[in-house]
């Protein structure tokens, strides 16, 4: 079975990948369809990423087998019919159009609507407000004050409302303030099962190339997918293992409020790319001896970016350097974490005013739903009083 998918979101993150994975499990073959710039902002507003970054970063996602340019932004028979598809699916929260319409209508009257789980713990909202919130410690703080009074302040701008959030039921009340249910902000909690169902589970083979590269791969994106599918290019079998630092050895080089992510949701955000065999949690800043001995490592890369000195200002990369390993790449993009984030600075107000109206939009919807429910139960009681 063909299983496509309408791509309505312009931040690919975790949430994004796990909902693709779930999708890919419902049939045999993947079909994205990514919409256009116009087409989010028509409906949404301005996207974070340019349309050629979106098709690019979908198309590296490895659960996904083929990206439709330019899908439409209402998602008919038609549609599924033109690229052979038996059903499309979505994450069950609800994406409206500028008139707030259910962009699923159609195929959910036809009974070719599936839905698959939000990834509880992760939103654009939440990003965006983590990347607003100049902090160190977000990502552990979410039961500051300070963190809970801007996510509350900041409900309204969840970027094209492709939110995974936590479980809305129709008997809960609308959120503070008269927020819409389906934004919030939720903590994530990693688990083994989650890694399983992310990672590749293959052990490297003889005559595989061993590439490890380190970082903090902090907002997976465009910049980070070129950069893999370059260092992944470099040999005939690569086998690509990735470092991920921790969190406070992150912040130690970068500053600022980095990471935006945490190590757990980098993981998943790493290990949901196509170039990638492995992760190393937590990897040392020094690339020694003993993980290049461990992994039996061919060849260690680095970015055209900065190498930041250790905490003893010595050359974390010393080592593959003095064993003749060590490797430089040019991916070809420049675009760094820090870019993204001045994205979403510098469209702030955009995405402010664009929010209020969709939330608007979603408040109608659930008020309207709620009064459906409430109506077939004191139907149902009625009948039963008879």
């Amino acid at each position: 079975k063909r299983v496509p998918l309408e791509i309505h979101y312009d931040m690919v993150h975790y949430g994004h990948s796990n909902q693709l994975r779930q999708a890919k499990a419902m049939g045999d073959y993947l079909v994205v369809g990514v919409h256009t710039d116009g087409e989010i902002s028509k409906h949404k507003g301005p996207p974070v990423f340019t349309q050629a970054e979106r098709y690019k970063m979908v198309r590296a996602i490895k659960w996904v087998d083929e990206i439709v340019e330019g899908a439409p932004y209402v998602t008919t028979l038609d549609t599924l019919d033109k690229h052979s598809c038996d059903f499309c699916v979505h994450g069950d929260d609800i994406t409206l159009t500028v008139d707030g319409e259910d962009t699923y209508a159609e195929v959910k009257r036809e009974g070719r609507y599936r839905e698959c789980r939000r990834t509880q713990g992760v939103s654009t909202t939440d990003l965006v407000g983590r990347m607003l919130l100049m902090t160190k410690a977000h990502h552990s703080n979410l039961d500051n004050s300070n963190y809970q009074q801007h996510t509350d302040n900041f409900g309204k701008v969840n970027l094209n409302g492709s939110i995974w959030l936590t479980h809305v039921s129709l008997s809960r009340p609308q959120g503070p303030k008269g927020h819409s249910p389906w934004t919030g902000v939720s903590q994530f909690l990693q688990t083994s099962q989650k890694i399983i169902q992310f990672a590749s589970g293959k052990e490297p083979q003889p005559g595989d190339t061993i590439i490890y590269v380190a970082g903090a791969f902090d907002l997976f994106h465009i910049g980070h997918v070129d950069f893999l599918e370059a260092v992944y290019k470099l040999a005939e079998k690569p086998y690509v293992i990735v470092g991920l630092h921790f969190d406070q050895e992150v912040n130690r080089y970068k500053g600022k409020n980095y990471p935006i992510m945490n190590v757990h949701e980098r993981t998943l955000s790493v290990l949901a790319c196509r170039y990638v065999s492995e992760v190393v949690i937590g990897a040392p800043y020094a690339v020694g001896k003993d993980l290049l001995d461990h992994f039996k490592v061919d060849l260690v890369i680095h970015g055209k970016t900065e190498v930041f000195p250790d905490k003893d200002s010595s050359d974390p990369y010393a080592e593959p350097k003095k064993r003749g390993i060590f490797r430089t790449v040019d991916s070809g993009n420049s675009l760094t974490t820090d870019d993204i984030v001045q994205r979403i600075i510098e469209n702030r107000l955009q995405f402010e005013a664009r929010n209020q109206k969709k939330e608007a939009k979603e408040l109608a919807v659930f008020e309207a739903m709620k009064r459906q429910v409430e109506g077939a139960v004191s139907g149902a009681s009625a009948r039963a009083a008879h």
